[in-house]
């Protein structure tokens, strides 16, 4: 595998946030996530993965570093900690950018067609991110990650899983997303996400940031419905959006009581790490949302 120079930690921001850099790391992720075979070649294999995790780890501190202000107000008792947290859906980094909106009242079909598209291409599987992340959790917290694993997996329906519903979508918008025409942005989401759930040194940090995709998606995902449905496109393909307009509020809520509070309340620490991961995600997505709106002229 052919992989860019590492560099100092402190030359992160120029060497992570560009397109070559996060096409890298999402090409990696993409081929050692798959299920396949052993290799003759695995100790070579190990050698490009130790490279690929030093440069993935400094790009998750970098991250870090950027938010650390806004997670440095996180309070450590739960009670408050989870009001902060809360807060955070009208607070936080790129919450109801005015870009959403846009998608929702004015928006054209190829427009919306290409939002969706860096936006499925960017999209790391919420299910594999909350199973990696629940190893060895608390058991509160793993019992309530189980069940929100449990209602992504359609609940034991094939038609219900929520991945394969966002790839029915994809497919009926006739969208293709790929790694090469994706904007680095929702890459670096992706990737940041995947460091968080496969690295256990991010353990907490990806409780955070999974929490608070359920805190802020209904808002956007109801935007996002409103412009399909303007847009005349079916109550099928409408339907992941719609679904997570309203599933996500009860998973918000639950995430919030069975996973956050007694995380925190067992060990106050936790607090700083569950915050990180909140802001970074967030931080990425505003990111996003800025460069969507740079490239509609918003």
């Amino acid at each position: 595998m052919a992989t860019l120079p590492l560099r100092s930690e402190r030359a992160a921001g120029e060497q992570f946030l560009s397109d070559a850099f996060q096409q890298q790391l999402a090409r990696w992720n993409r081929a050692r996530l798959a299920p396949a075979f052993p290799t003759a070649d695995w100790q070579q294999r190990l050698a490009d993965d130790l490279t690929m995790q030093r440069l993935e780890g400094a790009f998750l501190e970098d991250l870090r570093s950027e938010i650390a202000p806004l997670a440095a107000e996180a309070p450590a008792d739960a009670d408050d900690f989870v009001a902060w947290f809360g807060a955070l859906e009208a607070t936080g980094p790129g919450q109801h950018d005015r870009l959403h909106d846009w998608l929702a009242e004015r928006a054209s079909l190829d427009e919306v067609r290409w939002f969706l598209r860096q936006e499925a291409a960017g999209e790391a599987g919420f299910d594999d991110l909350v199973a990696l992340t629940q190893l060895k959790l608390p058991d509160r917290a793993k019992l309530e990650l189980a069940r929100n694993y449990w209602d992504e997996m359609g609940r034991g329906d094939a038609r219900g899983m929520h991945g394969p519903m966002l790839a029915r979508l994809t497919r009926a918008l006739k969208l293709s997303p790929e790694i090469e025409t994706t904007c680095w942005e929702s890459l670096a989401l992706a990737n940041a996400m995947t460091a968080m759930a496969t690295n256990r040194r991010y353990a907490w940090h990806s409780v955070g940031a999974l929490g608070v995709i359920e805190l802020t998606a209904p808002a956007r995902s109801a935007l996002t419905a409103a412009a399909l449905r303007r847009l005349g496109r079916s109550g099928g393909e409408r339907r992941y959006f719609e679904l997570h307009a309203h599933l996500d509020i009860r998973h918000a809520e639950a995430w919030l009581a069975e996973a956050i509070h007694p995380l925190v309340a067992e060990e106050p620490a936790r607090a700083r790490a569950i915050a990180e991961g909140a802001l970074i995600r967030l931080a990425c997505g505003a990111r996003c949302y800025a460069r969507y709106r740079s490239h509609f002229g918003i």
